[in-house]
């Protein structure tokens, strides 16, 4: 039954035979055939807004500005981090008070960069136009902008040293100073004697030579309240100033490291047993002060005359230092050696030779003479050949003799009244209080005689 809904219902369109019928295609014009056969909606009138079509303008200049600046930082990191044009080590002095742009352009100039313009633009970058140093500093071979930047911000400079010797007085170290090329500026005044700290120091180039000499101060300040904390308990001192004082008469007496503390201790042993110190430096600085040079030999006038720091006529110690002692003679007089020992003369060899008695320093006395003697007859016969012999004297004549035998009042009697000084004091009788003998070693190390 065609109404029996079980079967299926064939094409409506179908043809008795049961072929497909296809749709039936009615012909356009070419016109009708290049046409859309539906139209795309107009665009909304919120899209053609033109604050809408500013902001896909201005967004899209802001993304490739960015993506130009990320190539331009990556393409300037490169060429920051590649080697540099140096084929060789230099050294470069930047000055004092300049910016970053005349730093860049000194850099140029001495072949360390070829690109200042980068150079600025990387400071600007790192933030560090305000932290670049004055000073002089040194590039390796091939250095990057990195490493030049990094080299002035770190303050990397040359390191100089600048020695002041043991034993000097206070003008003779501003003489030094003011000597030293690499420092600059004036010192306004003289330090006190006795606070400064003879050194090495390390130093940058165009370091004022005050800040040195503040530094100098403060390191002889912080070693002199070291030294005086780790003293003797009995000391016959009674302040850091008068182990000061002490220093500075040890430092000059002897150039011999090991001899401070026994040099230190028969000073000390005199200022327990209160005997006059007799020590020929402070002769010196009695008459001449902080030019620290006499220029001669002493004289026995000279240790006759008052001065406040003749210890050949004063008690005790002087009333300040005479030059600026180090290191090793504070602690020497800080801890000296256990001896008796209170007297001393040079040996011949740059030392000294110690005593306990008067008697036995009498036979070193002695026996520093007779050296004398031969030193003087040797050169004397050195010298002989070179020079043209005399018809009235001849060329190997003796050497003068020693100085007289000191006499019952303790003074030098004869001829040793005009020899030097410091041949005569060894000879004191008890009576004007055995000298203790500055060594040659202690002359040449202070040229003071």
């Amino acid at each position: 039954m065609s109404g029996d809904p079980s079967k299926p219902k064939g094409p409506e369109n179908s043809d008795p035979s049961g072929a497909e019928q296809r749709p039936f295609l009615h012909p356009r014009s070419p016109r009708q055939a290049i046409l859309a056969e539906q139209m795309p909606p107009p665009p909304s009138r919120r899209a053609r807004h033109p604050l809408v079509v500013a902001g896909n303008a201005i967004f899209t200049g802001l993304f490739l500005l960015i993506l130009a600046a990320g190539a331009g930082l990556y393409i300037g990191l490169l060429k920051f981090e590649a080697p540099g044009p140096l084929e060789h080590e230099r050294t470069v002095v930047i000055p004092r008070g300049q910016g970053i742009r005349e730093i860049a352009e000194v850099l140029r100039r001495e072949g360390v960069i070829n690109n200042p313009l980068l150079f600025v633009g990387g400071a600007m970058v790192l933030r560090a136009t305000n932290e670049l140093k004055a000073g002089e500093y040194l590039f390796e071979r091939h250095a990057s902008l990195r490493d030049v930047m990094e080299t002035i911000i770190e303050g990397r400079s040359i390191q100089h040293q600048v020695t002041i010797p043991e034993g000097l007085t206070s003008e003779q170290i501003i003489q030094k100073i003011n000597e030293a090329d690499l420092l600059t500026g004036l010192v306004r005044e003289i330090p006190r004697e006795g606070t400064l700290l003879p050194e090495t120091y390390k130093v940058t180039r165009g370091t004022t030579r005050e800040q040195l000499v503040a530094r100098m101060a403060a390191s002889h300040r912080r070693l002199v309240n070291e030294v005086w904390e780790r003293r003797a308990a009995d000391l016959p001192l009674k302040s850091p100033e008068q182990l000061i004082t002490l220093a500075a008469i040890v430092e000059k007496e002897t150039g011999k490291a090991d001899e401070r503390p026994r040099v230190a201790a028969v000073f000390i042993n005199r200022l327990n047993r209160r005997m006059k110190l007799q020590s020929d430096p402070t002769i010196i600085y009695g008459l001449v002060g902080g030019k620290g040079t006499l220029g001669r030999p002493l004289q026995r006038e000279d240790v006759d005359r008052p001065t406040p720091y003749n210890t050949y006529i004063i008690d005790g110690l002087p009333p300040g230092p005479i030059a600026n002692p180090g290191r090793a003679s504070l602690e020497a007089v800080a801890n000296p050696s256990r001896t008796k020992e209170i007297y001393f003369v040079a040996d011949g060899s740059g030392g000294h030779i110690f005593a306990e008695t008067y008697d036995q320093h009498m036979k070193n006395v002695a026996n520093w003479r007779e050296h004398q003697k031969e030193q003087a007859a040797a050169a004397k016969q050195e010298s002989a050949p070179a020079a043209a012999p005399a018809p009235a004297a001849p060329a190997s004549a003796p050497p003068s003799p020693p100085n007289a035998a000191p006499s019952s009042n303790g003074n030098a009697s004869g001829a040793a009244k005009n020899q030097p000084a410091k041949a005569q004091k060894a000879a004191k009788s008890p009576a004007k209080g055995p000298s203790t003998k500055q060594s040659p070693a202690a002359a040449d190390k202070s040229g003071q005689q």
